[in-house]
């Protein structure tokens, strides 16, 4: 027998948004670790507000925002119109920022008007902070750190109202191809992949001038690629104990006579690249995942401190396939 095509909504419904997410889905576990690294941040967020202090209704709780702003950030959403749009009739997305079914949603200037808040007090900064701090609890690091730099492209163009390019904004040359844009810079562990430091330049920045703030200051080893060599001879790494491993340049090994030492020299290369290799592991999150291959704010300041909201969500991904993988489950896609 046909059922009939009706609708009936009831006055009352007793289920709750948690009802609505599956027990297996990877939002529930990024969750847990951002709500640990954002009650890290309670006397950040109160410092924040303090100046506000002058009667009038109540702010909207930072760390909502926070949530929000980093789903904008792992949906590759757009705007915040698009981002506002998404958690007023989403229920995951409701769930995750901590909005009941019946909580109205802010209205999208609300974004705008906090981001410098945000970027005045560094709270971007010391929530990829905090998400270190929390995945090391869950993944060991190790004393060893791998460094490398990606460039982000920005528009290139004058035909805008100011009739000139973002002049943060520098133009450097890769291989045979000139890129605009600035460089985002990391140094990751070695041995579990997390990101533990992050700096972002204008493109045409040297590598090794950033080489130093890169590191943590315990490790006892690091790697980097060709455009790091010469590190260990800089002001900055004066003092140091660290052990460079850096690659060689091609050129050099290729006009090695054939024999034992060149065929050991290769060998010596690859296994380094080997070890290398992980550092383009949260570059394809940023990148690939989270699809972030041009800057999305005028400007160095915002857009760095959007970097630091991209590698914060990368080390949680990452942490979590890992923690996955170590018990047994299959590494999850969000």
């Amino acid at each position: 027998m046909r059922g009939a095509d009706g609708y009936n909504e009831s006055l009352f419904s007793t289920v709750r948004l948690e009802e609505f997410v599956p027990q297996a889905h990877p939002l529930r576990q990024i969750r847990t670790w951002l709500n640990e690294a954002l009650s890290k941040m309670d006397a950040k967020f109160s410092a924040m507000y303090e100046v506000d202090v002058k009667g009038g209704r109540p702010s909207i709780a930072p760390e909502k925002l926070m949530r929000a702003m980093l789903l904008q950030v792992l949906y590759s959403i757009r705007s915040e119109r698009q981002l506002v749009e998404q958690i007023s009739y989403n229920l995951l997305f409701r769930w995750f920022v901590g909005l009941s079914i019946e909580d109205a949603v802010w209205n999208h200037s609300v974004f705008s008007k906090n981001r410098d808040r945000l970027l005045e007090f560094d709270a971007v900064t010391e929530l990829f902070n905090a998400t270190v701090e929390t995945a090391q609890k869950r993944v060991m690091m190790k004393e060893g750190t791998l460094v490398d730099a990606t460039i982000i492209e920005a528009p290139p163009s004058t035909k805008n109202a100011e009739k000139r390019r973002d002049p943060d904004m520098h133009q450097t040359k890769k291989g045979n191809a000139w890129h605009f844009g600035m460089k985002a810079y990391i140094g990751v562990d070695a041995d579990s992949g997390l990101v533990h430091s992050v700096v972002g330049t204008c493109a045409n920045v040297s590598d090794v001038s950033q080489a130093h703030a890169l590191l943590h200051g315990h490790e006892q080893e690091a790697f980097g690629d060709a455009g790091y060599i010469g590190v260990d001879k800089r002001n900055e790494m004066k003092g140091r104990s660290v052990k460079w491993r850096v690659a060689a340049k091609r050129r050099r090994i290729e006009a090695m006579q054939d024999g034992a030492l060149k065929d050991l020299m290769i060998a010596l290369e690859r296994t380094k690249a080997q070890i290398r290799a992980r550092v383009e592991h949260p570059f394809h999150v940023v990148k690939n995942l989270l699809r972030h291959r041009r800057v999305r704010y005028k400007g160095l300041a915002k857009n760095t401190a959007q970097l630091f909201s991209l590698f914060a969500l990368a080390n949680l991904v990452i942490a979590q396939n890992r923690f996955r993988s170590v018990h047994g489950s299959s590494p999850s896609r969000i």
